[in-house]
Formats: structure tokens, C-alpha cells, sequence
């Protein structure tokens, strides 16, 4: 392959293949560079070799039943989708779930945050070759999946959220068992920065490589850490507030330069937000139905169903039929980890969804990689792709 240079020189490139299968793309990702000696001239991103299919699956089958494939989108933090397309559906009803549902919630979501900013980063670092920092966060990841397996036997994928609440209260040492993780999370994050924020190699990797400015960002449609890496104050949890998020005091940590020095760090600082939102949230857990009262949403107890002819009818129709959301359109999105996850839902007002829509944070991250790569050395591509965090399940849908 041949390209004319800056000076107008013809030029001698080289084409490889970065993926579908090489470690360090994380998922199935290809990006086609093309080299001028180390040099990427040019990069085609392509993705689709997941065939996930998730939009069209879950027409069909009912709205309860879409759970399980929404774990299946980004599972280093499934509970999160489970909770973005639960909010959807709820916010369709009209339905404001119980102030004890909502605290779990929050502490559910902000644990999920830092289990996948843990993955996120300790993976990265793989990729530089800073292999000690994984064991550091990967050893408090676990701990966190042992809360996870007590509340509902499940580690990755947890399907734990129900339409109008959730499928069962957190067990009684919940709160302890998360005030303890915290720490650990708190001491990681401490002993990972130690290692990395002043490494000499850690910096010459990462400093000023894959630079995002926040005019780039914004237009290439960026979200979530991404975007506030490159200096733009934007989240959800404190532009839209929901679940309360307006109660609870945490800083939006803000990048300067955009590249993936900043993308790295603005996630470990994040962590640290996110230990203290979980504190608030417990702080403020209180006794009470953790589902809502709504009879379309949820099932009649087990005494009304055996005493109740309406109960028993209302909890055969939502065993066999689901939930049946009125006729229309609805979109609803929340801070995921890796920014925006939203769910456009249509509905024609029976059991099964009549259109899904997705939108995942990491898709318009991954549409801009190739111009983002476009001057930097080819070692530099498992290091940006890293900081963005591209999760193949959400991205291929």
C-alpha cells in the first residue's frame, strides 16, 4: 500500500491486523492500521464479529424475560443494565419505586462502578506491562463478588433487578459486609497509585497518548469518564438526577488534557467517590418494601394469592404474561461506568416489547478510535484502547 506524505512523497506503508483476536483488543475488535515504519497513518475500526443480536432477541420474549440478556451486555457491571432497563420500563408505568428499593439500588450501582473501573484499570495496566497493580485489584473485586453471591448467588451475571423493584431484600449483614469492602477499595486504589501515578514508564505511555480534546469528545458523542477525562463536566448522576443522587455530596472528577493518562486516573478517583456515595446510601437505608405496591408491576403475596380470587388471577397474569406497559415510546438513561446507558423502548401496549433500542456508552468511544490513533506508534493502540474501555457485549448488540 502507497500514500503520498505531508511533503508529498510517495510513501511505502505497511497494513496489519490489530484483532478480532489479539489479547489486548479485549473483545472482538479489529482495527486495520496502516504503517508508516511504527507510525499508524490510518485506522479502520470494525466491530461485529460478536453477532450478540441482543436488540432483536429480546423481542422476543416479555419484558421480565429481557433481564438476563441485558446482564449480558457490559458484565464487568451487569446489575447496572439491569437497573437502566428496569428504570425504563418503570418510568413507561409511571411508577416511582420504594425508598428502601432506591437505596439498594445506588449502593448496587456505585459497587458496580468500581468493580468495572477495577477491571478497567488493572487491565489496562496488563497491557503496559504492569502486571502487580492486577492482583491488587483484582483481589478487592472478589470480595465484592462474595457480597454479590450472598444477595443473589450469582458472581458476573446477576440479574438480581425486577420491573418495580427488586426480586428479593438484601440479606441482614448487607450493610456491613459493603462498609467493610470499602476500605479495601479505598487502601487498592492507594496502593495501585503509588505504584503507577509517578512510574516513569507508566507516564511515557500514557502521558499525551490518544489525546481527546473536549471539542472532539463532545462531537464524537463521548459520555462518562471518557468525556470528563478531556475536561468536560458532564454526568448524569448531577445534570439529570435520579434515585436521589441530588441528596448525596461527591465530586465530578474532571480531566485536563484527554489523553489516557487522564482517562486512567479520572476512574481511580472515581472509585473513591463512588466508596463514599455507597456510605451516604447506607447512612440512609431504612426499613420498608423493597417493591413496589403497583399491582401491574408486582406479584400479590403468597396469603392474598391463596385467599384472594383477584390475587390469584393478578399473579397468574404476570407469571405468564408479564408486565404490559402502556402504548408508546420511551427513553430513560442513566450514569453507567462507562457513561451514558440508555434504553429507547416502544411499546404497542402487550406482553412483549416491540422495539429496543440500546444505547451503550462504549459504541460512539469505539467509533472514534480511528481517527484518535492516527499519529501515534503502534504500541500505543493496546494502551488508548484500554483507557476507553470498549466492552465487545454492549458494543456488538
Amino acid at each position: 500500500m502507497k500514500a503520498l506524505s505531508p511533503a508529498g512523497e510517495l510513501v511505502e506503508l505497511m497494513t496489519i491486523n490489530v484483532g478480532p483476536s489479539h489479547p489486548a483488543t479485549h473483545g472482538a475488535l479489529r482495527a486495520h492500521c496502516a504503517l508508516d515504519g511504527e507510525t499508524i497513518i490510518a485506522a479502520a475500526c470494525e466491530m461485529g464479529y460478536l453477532h450478540r443480536g441482543f436488540e432483536k432477541m429480546i423481542e422476543q420474549g416479555t419484558y421480565q424475560m429481557v433481564l438476563p440478556y441485558t446482564d449480558r451486555l457490559n458484565y464487568c457491571s451487569a446489575m447496572m443494565n439491569n437497573i437502566a432497563f428496569c428504570k425504563a420500563v418503570e418510568r413507561m408505568f409511571g411508577v416511582t419505586v420504594p425508598e428502601r428499593c432506591v437505596r439498594v439500588r445506588v449502593v448496587l450501582l456505585e459497587l458496580s462502578r468500581i468493580i468495572d473501573h477495577l477491571v478497567c484499570v488493572c487491565a489496562n495496566l496488563v497491557d503496559l506491562g504492569a502486571l502487580t497493580n492486577f492482583w491488587y485489584f483484582f483481589n478487592v473485586r472478589e470480595e465484592v463478588y462474595k457480597i454479590w453471591e450472598k444477595l443473589c448467588g450469582a458472581r458476573l451475571t446477576n440479574t438480581v433487578t425486577r420491573i418495580g423493584g427488586m426480586y428479593r431484600d438484601v440479606y441482614p449483614a448487607f450493610a456491613d459486609d459493603v462498609l467493610a469492602v470499602l476500605p479495601l477499595v479505598e487502601s487498592a486504589v492507594a496502593e495501585v497509585r503509588g505504584l503507577v501515578e509517578k512510574n516513569r514508564i507508566f507516564i511515557d505511555r500514557t502521558k499525551d497518548i490518544g489525546v481527546v480534546t473536549a471539542d472532539q469528545a463532545i462531537a464524537w458523542g463521548w459520555t462518562g469518564p471518557c468525556l470528563r477525562a478531556s475536561g468536560v463536566d458532564r454526568d448524569l448522576r448531577k445534570d439529570e438526577p435520579y434515585y436521589g443522587y441530588d441528596e448525596y455530596t461527591f465530586d465530578t472528577v474532571i480531566g485536563q488534557t484527554g489523553d489516557t493518562y487522564d482517562r486512567i486516573m479520572v476512574r481511580m478517583i472515581e472509585m473513591l467517590e463512588s466508596a463514599s456515595i455507597c456510605r451516604q446510601a447506607l447512612a440512609k437505608l431504612k426499613p420498608g418494601p423493597i417493591n413496589t405496591s403497583d399491582a401491574r408491576l408486582s406479584l400479590p403475596s403468597r396469603s392474598q394469592v391463596y385467599h384472594d380470587m383477584e390475587a390469584l388471577i393478578n399473579s397468574f397474569k404476570l407469571i405468564y404474561e408479564g408486565v404490559r406497559p402502556p402504548a408508546g415510546e420511551c427513553y430513560d438513561a442513566l450514569e453507567a461506568a462507562n457513561g451514558e446507558l440508555g434504553f429507547l423502548i416502544v411499546s404497542d401496549g402487550g406482553t412483549n416489547p416491540y422495539r429496543i433500542k440500546v444505547r451503550p456508552p462504549c459504541f460512539t468511544q469505539w467509533a472514534a478510535f480511528g481517527p484518535m490513533m492516527q499519529g501515534a506508534m503502534l504500541s500505543d493502540v493496546a494502551a488508548a484502547l484500554g483507557s476507553i474501555n470498549i466492552i465487545a457485549g454492549e458494543l456488538d448488540r
